[in-house]
Protein backbone atom coordinates (compact mmCIF):
# COMPACT_ATOMS: atom_id res chain seq x y z
CA UNK A 1 0.00 0.00 0.00
CA UNK A 2 1.31 3.54 -0.84
CA UNK A 3 0.37 7.12 0.14
CA UNK A 4 -1.20 8.65 -2.48
CA UNK A 5 -1.73 12.25 -1.38
CA UNK A 6 -2.03 14.27 -4.67
CA UNK A 7 1.11 16.51 -5.08
CA UNK A 8 3.20 14.36 -3.02
CA UNK A 9 5.18 11.15 -4.38
CA UNK A 10 4.03 7.91 -3.99
CA UNK A 11 5.52 6.27 -0.61
CA UNK A 12 5.32 2.80 0.82
CA UNK A 13 2.81 2.41 3.69
CA UNK A 14 4.20 1.96 7.34
CA UNK A 15 3.80 -1.85 8.43
CA UNK A 16 1.17 -1.79 11.20
CA UNK A 17 2.92 -2.30 15.04
CA UNK A 18 1.05 -5.40 16.28
CA UNK A 19 0.84 -5.37 20.33
CA UNK A 20 4.07 -4.96 22.37
CA UNK A 21 5.14 -2.25 19.04
CA UNK A 22 6.04 -5.49 17.00
CA UNK A 23 6.43 -4.91 13.38
CA UNK A 24 4.10 -6.59 11.15
CA UNK A 25 6.09 -7.88 8.23
CA UNK A 26 5.18 -10.13 5.51
CA UNK A 27 6.39 -13.86 5.78
CA UNK A 28 9.66 -13.89 3.50
CA UNK A 29 13.32 -15.17 3.15
CA UNK A 30 16.47 -13.30 2.71
CA UNK A 31 17.44 -10.04 3.58
CA UNK A 32 15.17 -7.66 2.09
CA UNK A 33 12.16 -8.79 5.01
CA UNK A 34 14.43 -8.75 7.48
CA UNK A 35 15.49 -5.25 6.68
CA UNK A 36 12.17 -3.97 6.51
CA UNK A 37 11.42 -5.33 10.18
CA UNK A 38 14.57 -3.88 11.61
CA UNK A 39 13.76 -0.32 9.80
CA UNK A 40 9.70 -0.67 11.20
CA UNK A 41 10.98 -1.33 14.97
CA UNK A 42 9.71 1.28 16.70
CA UNK A 43 11.77 3.69 18.29
CA UNK A 44 15.48 2.82 20.31
CA UNK A 45 14.68 -0.70 19.07
CA UNK A 46 15.27 -0.10 15.86
CA UNK A 47 18.99 1.14 16.88
CA UNK A 48 18.89 -2.63 18.81
CA UNK A 49 17.77 -4.05 15.99
CA UNK A 50 20.52 -2.54 13.53
CA UNK A 51 23.22 -3.51 16.16
CA UNK A 52 22.03 -6.98 16.90
CA UNK A 53 21.81 -8.02 13.00
CA UNK A 54 25.01 -6.85 12.25
CA UNK A 55 26.43 -8.67 15.31
CA UNK A 56 25.22 -11.82 13.61
CA UNK A 57 25.91 -11.17 10.36
CA UNK A 58 29.35 -10.76 11.43
CA UNK A 59 29.60 -13.90 13.76
CA UNK A 60 28.30 -16.27 11.33
CA UNK A 61 28.54 -14.41 8.12
CA UNK A 62 26.82 -17.36 6.27
CA UNK A 63 23.65 -17.45 8.37
CA UNK A 64 20.29 -17.67 6.14
CA UNK A 65 18.11 -14.97 7.41
CA UNK A 66 14.12 -14.90 7.05
CA UNK A 67 10.82 -13.51 8.79
CA UNK A 68 8.29 -15.48 9.98
CA UNK A 69 5.45 -14.74 12.52
CA UNK A 70 6.33 -11.02 12.27
CA UNK A 71 10.03 -11.79 13.86
CA UNK A 72 13.53 -12.33 12.11
CA UNK A 73 14.85 -14.93 11.86
CA UNK A 74 18.81 -16.50 11.31
CA UNK A 75 19.85 -20.38 10.46
CA UNK A 76 22.07 -22.26 8.87
CA UNK A 77 20.98 -23.92 5.33
CA UNK A 78 19.30 -27.03 5.79
CA UNK A 79 19.97 -26.84 9.81
CA UNK A 80 17.26 -24.90 11.06
CA UNK A 81 16.81 -21.89 12.64
CA UNK A 82 18.88 -21.01 15.99
CA UNK A 83 17.78 -16.91 16.56
CA UNK A 84 14.87 -15.10 16.55
CA UNK A 85 14.50 -11.22 17.52
CA UNK A 86 10.87 -10.01 18.56
CA UNK A 87 9.77 -6.87 19.92
CA UNK A 88 7.52 -6.53 23.17
CA UNK A 89 7.00 -2.90 24.70
CA UNK A 90 9.54 -2.69 26.85
CA UNK A 91 12.01 -4.90 25.54
CA UNK A 92 13.52 -6.70 22.50
CA UNK A 93 14.05 -10.63 22.96
CA UNK A 94 16.32 -12.63 21.06
CA UNK A 95 15.11 -16.40 21.46
CA UNK A 96 17.66 -18.40 21.47
CA UNK A 97 16.00 -22.51 20.49
CA UNK A 98 18.59 -24.21 21.71
CA UNK A 99 19.95 -22.02 24.49
CA UNK A 100 19.99 -24.45 27.18
CA UNK A 101 23.13 -25.85 25.50
CA UNK A 102 24.67 -23.13 25.57
CA UNK A 103 27.54 -21.75 28.07
CA UNK A 104 26.88 -19.99 29.99
CA UNK A 105 23.23 -20.62 29.78
CA UNK A 106 20.97 -17.04 28.51
CA UNK A 107 19.40 -16.12 31.38
CA UNK A 108 15.82 -16.00 30.90
CA UNK A 109 13.99 -19.31 30.66
CA UNK A 110 11.49 -20.23 28.20
CA UNK A 111 8.20 -22.56 28.74
CA UNK A 112 10.14 -24.92 26.20
CA UNK A 113 13.32 -26.47 28.31
CA UNK A 114 15.43 -25.68 25.40
CA UNK A 115 14.63 -22.39 24.40
CA UNK A 116 16.41 -19.81 26.38
CA UNK A 117 15.78 -15.78 26.02
CA UNK A 118 17.94 -12.24 26.11
CA UNK A 119 15.51 -9.35 27.14
CA UNK A 120 17.11 -6.19 26.23
CA UNK A 121 15.41 -2.72 27.41
CA UNK A 122 16.16 0.50 26.14
CA UNK A 123 19.05 1.50 28.96
CA UNK A 124 20.86 -2.07 29.19
CA UNK A 125 24.22 -2.31 28.10
CA UNK A 126 24.91 -4.58 25.57
CA UNK A 127 27.39 -7.05 26.18
CA UNK A 128 28.44 -7.92 22.38
CA UNK A 129 30.98 -10.20 23.53
CA UNK A 130 28.93 -12.62 25.10
CA UNK A 131 25.98 -12.20 22.31
CA UNK A 132 28.82 -12.78 19.55
CA UNK A 133 29.73 -16.09 21.78
CA UNK A 134 26.04 -17.63 22.40
CA UNK A 135 25.35 -16.46 18.65
CA UNK A 136 28.16 -18.39 17.43
CA UNK A 137 28.12 -21.69 19.64
CA UNK A 138 23.97 -21.42 18.61
CA UNK A 139 24.69 -21.29 14.75
CA UNK A 140 27.02 -24.89 15.65
CA UNK A 141 23.82 -26.45 17.32
CA UNK A 142 21.02 -28.20 15.15
CA UNK A 143 18.17 -25.51 14.39
CA UNK A 144 14.54 -25.77 15.37
CA UNK A 145 12.81 -26.41 11.82
CA UNK A 146 9.65 -24.25 11.52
Amino acid sequence: MTDKTPGRPARPAQPKLLSGGNPQIAKGFGDGPVQAYIAAMPGWKSEVGRRLHALIMRTVPEAEKAVKWNSPLYGMKGDGWFLSIHCFDRYVKLAFFRGAALQPVPPEESRTAQTRYVHIHESDPIDEAQLADWVKQASLLPGEKM
